[in-house]
């Protein structure tokens, strides 16, 4: 494979997988004027992002056998027009109900951009260059959290926050017409996959009963929800306790995800030198203490903004260090079923996100313990389903060798 075209597949993997984040940031900064227009509280609307993780979430699992099923790229079209349709009627939302299961389909559209390109991933390249890969597809996806804050920011400022999903519109419009001038038909279609109830279920039991499946996808789908934690609370935490406005809410997410980039660039530095598995254990243990230290500082008021913010950082650090090995050691015992897998990867990880998301949204008010308070919970619980989830797994596949062996 060419330079180029090696460039080319992760700018547009990447910005597939950049969807969902990016609808997710890009309204954040919109809060209090939705809320105002819809005659809500910031708190309620965050239920809209609720939704959508739940959305997601569900969504992977619809896609998964799909695009085992039929390829890759006619479930992801179907997808992007899903949520282009679902963007636009965002824009015209005019009640919080409304927007809340408006968002709920958005997020069943996004998700097969999410799904088709970890897929592919596991299709394109061998699996030992999949956590390399992993981290460049997050420098990509980094971008959005850098961008779509900052850029909301404004557009909502100057436009209002309907023309935020106008924009999410047409992105998906763009994307669409990317994957299908400049990707390749990664997997054929397989007609001997069954899209019945039961086959499906069986196949993903069979997934789940690998260890080194179930150990690293779930221990990251629950570090990460400590991320979708920092989301849903961000607008409340800066914008209602440290009374930042919209534009400068914009940047502060924006130099807080640099931290996230910064992990996990400097992740394929360590790979060099390091086993996936030995950098998760570090980064967790890591993350433990720098979420114990954020909680018992918040508890005696010892944080002002710029503390929050310097703490959130180095916690995002963890999860941009943490999350490409989670990935590529889940998927790589899968070749033919990489579908399935991606999909329920990313089902638990945007289920623990829907709930996190949802917790956060219901118990910050006035302080940041909550959202402390959970990332903390949740970087304990991952640290323990590694633990014990390791001695299950006879035979760890090392993504970090000169070898492509994968279980079937």
């Amino acid at each position: 494979m060419s330079r180029q075209r090696y460039i080319s597949l992760i700018l547009i993997l990447g910005s597939l997988t950049a969807l969902g984040p990016f609808s997710i940031d890009m309204y954040l900064p919109g809060f209090p004027a939705i809320a105002k227009d819809l005659n809500t509280t910031v708190a309620s609307i965050s239920m809209s992002l609720s939704s959508y993780f739940i959305g997601i979430s569900a969504g992977q699992l619809l896609y998964g056998p799909l695009l085992d099923r039929f390829g890759r790229k006619k479930p992801l079209y179907i997808g992007l027009g899903v949520y282009i349709l679902a963007s636009l009627g965002c824009a015209s939302a005019t009640t919080l109900d409304a927007l809340i299961w408006l968002r709920f389909i958005q997020a069943i559209g996004s998700c097969a951009a999410t799904v088709a390109s970890v897929a592919m991933v596991r299709d394109l390249f061998p699996v030992k260059d999949s956590p390399k890969v992993f981290a460049l597809l997050m420098l990509v996806v980094g971008l959005s959290p850098m961008l779509a804050p900052t850029v909301g920011g404004y557009v909502t400022a100057y436009f209002g926050w309907h023309t935020v999903f106008i924009v999410l519109a047409v992105m998906g419009f763009l994307f669409l017409l990317a994957s299908k001038f400049g990707l390749p038909d990664t997997h054929k279609p397989d007609p001997s996959i069954s899209l019945k109830p039961k086959p499906i279920i069986r196949n993903f039991i069979m997934v789940l009963r690998e260890p080194q499946f179930y150990t690293y996808a779930f221990t990251g789908a629950v570090a990460f929800s400590g991320l979708f934690t920092y989301v849903a609370a961000s607008p409340m935490i800066f914008m209602d306790i440290y009374n930042v406005d919209e534009k400068v809410y914009g940047w502060i997410f924006a130099f807080l995800s640099i931290g996230m980039i910064g992990g996990s660039q400097l992740n394929s530095l360590l790979l060099k030198k390091y086993k996936s598995e030995q950098i998760i254990f570090a980064t967790l243990v890591s993350q433990v203490v720098i979420t114990i230290a954020f909680l018992i500082c918040s508890w005696y008021n010892w944080l002002g903004l710029y503390g929050t913010i310097a703490l959130i950082f180095f916690f995002l650090l963890c999860i941009g260090l943490a999350n490409p090995n989670n990935a590529g050691l889940s998927l790589a015992p899968f070749a033919r079923n990489a579908g399935s897998a991606s999909a329920l990867m990313g089902a638990a990880q945007l289920g623990m996100g829907a709930v996190a998301s949802f917790i956060v949204g219901i118990f910050t008010a006035k302080s940041v313990i909550p959202m402390v308070m959970i990332m903390a919970v949740s970087s304990i619980i991952a640290l323990l389903i590694l633990t014990l989830g390791r001695r299950n797994i006879k035979n760890t596949i090392d993504i970090s060798a000169d070898s492509e062996t994968v279980l079937h």
